[in-house]
């Protein structure tokens, strides 16, 4: 069955010319191959403020940038975020973009008797995340905590599930062009499965 996806590119760099964009068009071309439809928000275009109180946070948006995101994200299926871990955590441009697809209760909101209401509901969830370090090492010693932060306190709590999660460690350099086509064939695979 043909699925609506998402594909939220979460490098900071708009030059498109990192991993993580490879890994964007290979997923898209896979799942385009298999007729499924494909939108892309690269989220380092987006010319975004940060959002520093409750007002803003709650204010429906009024950025077309924003707005097309929402849309995006609201005709979605299954959504694909792919960002290369920094500092140990998605870059500020993505969670700003993040903070900003949230605004006005797009995501969650609170009914009026006080409970959260999951509005992303019925949509399932891939995140991609590549490293400098050992995939390994970052499960095990860091726990992937900032993954498991995008994937408990964002995602399934706006009601995203299932949400699976892909980790590609020690990403740079020439001995791993082997290992980087892998993973670009890996990537077609899920574009095919929309998964």
């Amino acid at each position: 069955m043909a699925r609506r996806i998402a594909i939220i590119q979460g490098h900071p760099d708009p030059e498109g010319e990192h991993f993580c964009h490879a890994l964007a068009s290979a997923y898209r071309d896979g799942a385009e191959a298999a007729g499924h439809t494909v939108d892309l928000i690269e989220t380092s275009r987006l010319n975004l403020p940060y959002i520093r109180n409750k007002a803003e946070w709650e204010a429906a948006p009024t950025d077309d940038g924003v707005l097309h995101m929402q849309s995006i994200v609201g005709a979605a299926d299954h959504l694909v975020i792919i960002y290369p871990l920094w500092l140990g955590d998605m870059p500020a441009v993505l969670k700003s973009a993040l903070e900003h697809l949230s605004c006005g209760g797009f995501v969650m909101a609170v009914d009026d008797s006080g409970h959260w209401q999951a509005k992303l509901k019925g949509k399932s969830a891939r995140v991609v995340v590549t490293m400098g370090m050992p995939a390994l090492v970052y499960r095990l010693f860091f726990l992937s905590h900032s993954l498991k932060s995008l994937e408990r306190n964002i995602l399934k709590f706006a009601g995203v599930k299932p949400v699976s999660t892909t980790l590609m460690g020690q990403v740079e350099g020439e001995s791993r062009a082997d290992q980087r086509a892998d993973w670009l064939t890996q990537m077609r695979r899920l574009g095919r499965d929309a998964d």
